[in-house]
């Protein structure tokens, strides 16, 4: 299966008809392209069932508006009474006059929307090298990305069949490549590989289940046949089963489950609620600060961090490129270029994200969400060692249907997935039921007692919106599983 799209006008040659375009009060514009190719797979039953490639566009114009009767510096966009207008198509342009109908669309749009509050000059175009690699073409993959998987995955059919188990899954790789320009001569293009694979065994009644998952740029770093002989070892502690209460429990969070309760603290980490009382990360009332930057979460020293240099297959864009405005972000910040973000640093709480006009506004850094995420600073320790160090506890597999339950405090709320196994004596004894949890991931840094070595994971819950990730084994001496599941 292929939907591969004809070409249309190239997009560098699209941002720049964008931005050549002038009009009345306009102060500032950004012209964002993306072009993505995708290649997946799935099978289930231990059969191959699809594959399939496919291309896609996207392109955003924004325009800045300085609004009638407001006084404006000529030519900047700095100032009360400038408004921006997002518009955005995922068709192919071929005919340079529907560039020009999007540009002026944008402009309605700004005019529409009224003063902008985060308002700021768009960066300039750095010296020396912001336009490397502008001319390239849009990064590809193709079917061929999986043909060490496709053999792997072969192999593991034959050996379940073998040992009586059957495989479902899915894989998917897509490279995507943005374009950005601006009024101010910003120039950035990059390319961004994001791939994962997950595989679920089932024993041959469907009445065991066991997951994992793997996040990778290219597919070469994928082992199937090691994940695969993970699977069957819980499948095969899945042959006893031994029921358990709600309670709280000590219980090992593998780095998958760690990925996804991380992942969500760090989408809340947004300066503008926390200034404003609203948020987890607000300071308490009579607090001399506004926030609980500054704060010490656990004596253990872990660190937080989002990178874009990360390295590892973990790189990230190295500038802002954004199509939309929120508490997080700006579409005034287009073309500013990031780097390294301790979020949480020797266990105390560092930074938060602000966009260039509210961190002038709080008097603080600007920084933005980023694409990567790494928990570092416990031991050398594997989930291995884990659960050899634990009397009894609970070993969890992945979590998933996650929900925020109270937003004052991060308390969440889902289901564990795929095998909840009980640990006595350092060894896994049996699996057990599954539970709703109720917890906060502040929550769990503060009474973590044991963090292992950190490993690249994939988050089971939010893997279609945030897959690089680097987290270690967590040992929580109290997990709240707050009632009994019947999810298998």
């Amino acid at each position: 299966m292929s939907t591969a799209q004809p070409a249309g006008i190239k997009p560098t040659e699209l941002v720049e008809r964008a931005l050549a375009i002038t009009g009345p009060d306009v102060v500032g514009r950004v012209v964002l392209v993306t072009e993505s190719s995708e290649a997946v797979l799935r099978w289930a039953n231990s059969t191959m069932t699809t594959n399939g490639h496919s291309t896609a566009i996207s392109w955003s114009v924004i325009s800045l508006v300085r609004l009638g009767g407001v006084a404006a510096a000529a030519g900047r966009t700095g100032g009360a009474g400038v408004a921006a207008g997002v518009v955005t198509s995922s068709a192919r342009v071929s005919d340079p006059g529907e560039i020009e109908s999007m540009v002026r669309a944008s402009e309605r749009a700004a005019r529409q929307a009224g003063p902008a509050r985060d308002v700021a000059d768009l960066p300039e175009s750095s010296a020396g090298g912001d336009s490397a690699g502008w001319e390239d073409p849009a990064g590809e993959t193709s079917i061929g990305v999986y043909g060490r998987l496709a053999e792997q995955l072969a192999e593991a059919f034959g050996r379940g069949r073998d040992d009586k188990r059957v495989l479902y899954g899915f894989a998917s790789h897509e490279v995507a490549t943005t374009w950005l320009g601006t009024s101010t001569g910003v120039r950035r293009r990059w390319t961004q590989p994001t791939g994962s694979v997950e595989l679920n065994a089932k024993s041959a009644d469907l009445t065991r289940s066991a997951w994992g998952g793997r996040s990778t740029a290219d597919f070469t770093d994928v082992d199937l046949l090691a994940l695969d002989a993970e699977l069957a070892t819980r499948l095969g502690w899945g042959a006893r089963r031994i029921d358990q209460p709600a309670g709280r429990y000590p219980t090992i969070l593998p780095p998958s489950a760690v990925a996804d309760l991380l992942t969500y603290l760090c989408w809340e980490m947004s300066g503008r609620p926390a200034q404003e009382g609203r948020s987890p990360f607000s300071a308490p009332a009579g607090a001399e600060a506004a926030t609980r930057v500054g704060e010490r979460l656990t004596t253990l020293p872990l660190t937080l961090t989002s990178d874009p240099a990360m390295g590892d297959g973990l790189n990230t864009m190295p500038f802002l490129a954004t199509a939309h405005s929120s508490d997080d972000v700006s579409v005034f910040d287009n073309g500013a270029p990031l780097g390294r973000v301790n979020w949480i640093a020797d266990g105390v709480i560092n930074a938060l994200t602000y966009p260039r006009a509210a961190a002038a506004e709080f008097g603080t850094q600007f920084a933005a969400p980023g694409d990567n995420l790494a928990l570092t600073g416990g031991t050398d320790g594997s989930l291995a060692d884990l659960v050899g160090r634990t009397e009894r506890g609970l070993l969890l597999t992945c979590l998933w249907y996650i929900r925020v339950v109270d937003p004052a405090t991060l308390l969440l709320t889902g289901l564990t997935r795929d095998g909840v196994y009980l640990v006595e004596g350092g060894e896994v004894v049996g699996e057990v039921n599954n539970f709703r949890f109720n917890e906060s991931p502040l929550d769990l840094l503060r009474r973590a007692s044991q963090v292992g070595a950190p490993e690249r994971t994939l988050p089971r819950e939010f893997k279609d919106w945030f897959t690089r990730t680097v987290m270690p084994p967590i040992l929580v001496p109290d997990f709240n599983m707050s009632s009994v599941s019947q999810a298998s």
